[in-house]
């Protein structure tokens, strides 16, 4: 019986004895040892370029080293980075700064001069089916919507539904003289009003 119980303290002392070993808690800090690393950029919540820093052997591996964002801490990565002037062998590219240039009361006025002149000395062609029997009668009037979409194609001029002053659709063959609303400020032409010529042709 006295064997057994001095057995068991043994077993018991042994045992306490390695689990408070300091190399068994420091083969348990292998696994969680870190590198050291340089940035060859700038990341945040880690470091500045140039910097060297301590990093899980994982994340070196598996994100740092593929994209070139770090290089191992050793004298011939070092002597790279210092070579490179400011620290960062990649440097982001300088981001343009776009001037954005007002326009000038001026300069609108010459736009909308020029784009009222090439509308009235212009004559917008319009075909139709006509409906037989009826003369000229089309068969599919012609609408604000398409005059103004024949405009921009044709002439290339963009104007707004509100400078077109079209009541009604037209619904017969001939030519149409169609008042424009265009800003007071241009002068008219020869004393009289803007005015769109649209001619719709049978097809």
């Amino acid at each position: 019986m006295a064997y057994m119980q001095y057995g068991k303290n043994v077993l018991r002392r042994g045992s306490n004895e390695m689990l408070h070993h300091p190399l068994f808690y420091a083969a348990q800090g292998v696994r969680y040892r870190k590198l050291e690393v340089i940035l060859t950029t700038t990341i945040d919540k880690l470091g500045k370029a140039g910097e060297t820093v301590k990093v899980a052997p994982g994340h070196f591996r598996n994100h740092l080293m593929p994209k070139l964002l770090a290089g191992p801490n050793i004298e011939k990565f070092a002597h790279l980075i210092r070579d490179q002037g400011k620290g960062s062998i990649y440097q982001p590219k300088e981001v343009e700064e776009v001037k954005v240039v007002t326009k000038t009361e001026e300069n609108s006025m010459k736009e909308h001069q020029v784009a009222a002149n090439r509308l009235a000395n212009a004559k917008l062609s319009i075909r139709r089916f006509i409906i037989e029997g009826n003369g000229t009668e089309v068969r599919d009037p012609v609408t604000k919507e398409e005059i103004l979409s024949e405009v921009s194609r044709q002439l290339q001029v963009n104007i707004e539904p509100e400078n077109l002053h079209l009541p009604a659709p037209l619904s017969a063959l001939g030519e149409y003289k169609v008042p424009l609303r265009l800003p007071k400020s241009l002068p008219k032409p020869a004393g009289n009003e803007w005015i769109l010529n649209v001619k719709i042709r049978k097809r």
